[in-house]
């Protein structure tokens, strides 16, 4: 290749630029190391950083069992290696098993049809907005200060550029929405009001109020969740006109923050406006049953003037874990998992000083009574403990306040710990 462009050498290639701007010599890099060292030295960082650890760290990722059979099935080659589901006549055993996800989905809910499917749950929160204002013709969002606030930025995100105003709701002494906030913001242009039950403080919103106050300005109601699980024990939010969230809960190894799998889901009358890929049911030739994708409005499909979203991809094999876990646990599995993770987050709530008395899930806040919580979590690392998060970090106003997380993995040990580490003792 030098012969061809007339250079002697690759240092030709830049010596055009300044001497000063130029690295001569050796780079400061170690030699390089065979796959044997490579494999102990991943070895013993996994051990130093997760292995052996109990964890009380949520805030929109949790940490829940795995079963085995999910990797068995996702490490299939027919499903690990297929990126798109089309042509659909090859492509049958992905398409159902995207069906399967979309139904399992709408009955979590209680809505009529759901896609397949967003990145995250981040980006599933400003897709239902852009949907409403769509539906609405309006274009003015409100967003409970509640409401997960990586998500509050990215719908932010999303909206600067569209000129799509976007309004924060306080939230009330007792961590809801604050009722007398919405009212005083609620107008005849707003398209959309979204709220997170349970919201980022773990607390169960009242959907009901909130949606009388949406219908009677003719604003629509976003209901927003990232912890999955707890769709196994509340009633579905079928006050809701779209449904955003995220399944990691669902067999999604946290994975130091993604890939996950976002989900929107609404009622059949909204479904044109719907974002991302839909499966439907078909025959085939011999009338026998089969799938296909079906108002896929998406920008590399025809009529790309007509998209509803530039999300391109589905997270299929996300999905997939996510229709495994589901499968696994059925309906009484997935009521006996919320109802263990319910009992463990109250037996340590019980013991710790609350900041706000609302009815809670699996998360809840705690104050931390003069210490920082900084230093209760550097003193819970000595014991291989992962504490809660800092609040102040998104919330100023909750800075001496920290967000705890319990699950089917919390052992009461790690629970006793962690309530020691509060009082100031020796944990």
């Amino acid at each position: 290749m030098l012969d061809v462009i007339g250079l002697r050498s690759q240092e030709d290639l830049v010596s055009y630029l300044p001497s000063e701007v130029r690295f001569n010599g050796r780079l400061r890099l170690e030699n390089g190391k065979s796959e044997y060292e490579i494999i102990d030295y991943f070895k013993h960082l996994a051990d130093e950083n997760a292995n052996g650890y109990a964890t009380f760290l949520g805030a929109g990722v949790y940490n829940h069992y795995r079963p085995v059979l999910v990797d068995t099935v996702v490490s299939r080659g027919e499903f690990l290696t297929s990126y798109t589901p089309y042509p659909a006549e090859i492509s049958q055993g992905t398409l159902t098993s995207i069906f399967e996800f979309q139904t399992m989905v709408c009955q979590l809910t209680g809505m009529e049809v759901a896609n397949a499917s967003m990145y995250d749950g981040s980006s599933a929160v400003p897709e239902a907005a852009m949907m409403a204002v769509r539906i609405t013709r309006r274009d003015k969002i409100l967003i409970a200060r509640s409401v997960h606030p990586e998500y509050g930025q990215v719908l932010r995100t999303y909206t600067q550029h569209q000129g799509i105003p976007v309004e924060e709701i306080k939230y009330s002494k007792n961590g809801r929405v604050d009722l007398d906030d919405l009212k005083s913001k609620l107008s005849e242009g707003v398209a959309a009001i979204i709220v997170q039950t349970p919201n980022f403080f773990g607390i169960l919103e009242q959907l009901d109020e909130i949606s009388s106050l949406a219908k009677s300005k003719g604003a629509l109601l976003i209901v927003v969740f990232t912890e999955a699980v707890a769709l196994g024990l509340i009633e579905p939010p079928r006050q809701a006109d779209i449904v955003a969230g995220e399944l990691q809960s669902f067999a999604i190894s946290p994975s130091y923050g993604g890939p996950y799998a976002g989900i929107i889901a609404t009622h059949e009358k909204y479904m044109r406006q719907l974002p991302g890929r839909l499966v439907g049911e078909t025959t085939d030739a011999h009338g026998g049953r089969a799938f296909c994708l079906t108002l896929a409005t998406r920008e590399q499909h025809i009529r790309r003037e007509k998209a509803t979203s530039n999300i391109c991809t589905n997270q299929a094999l996300l999905a997939l874990m996510a229709t495994v876990f589901m499968t696994i646990y059925g309906k009484q599995g997935l009521r006996e998992l919320a109802e263990q993770n319910l009992s463990k987050a109250h037996y340590l709530a019980a013991k710790l000083p609350l900041r706000f008395d609302a009815p809670f899930f699996n998360e809840f806040v705690a104050r931390t009574n003069g210490r920082s919580p900084e230093q209760i979590n550097a003193a819970l690392l000595e014991h291989k403990i992962i504490g809660g998060l800092p609040l102040g970090r998104f919330y100023p106003e909750l800075d001496g306040c920290m967000l705890l997380c319990a699950t089917e993995m919390s052992r009461r040990e790690t629970m006793d710990t962690v309530a020691q580490a509060f009082k100031g003792g020796r944990a």
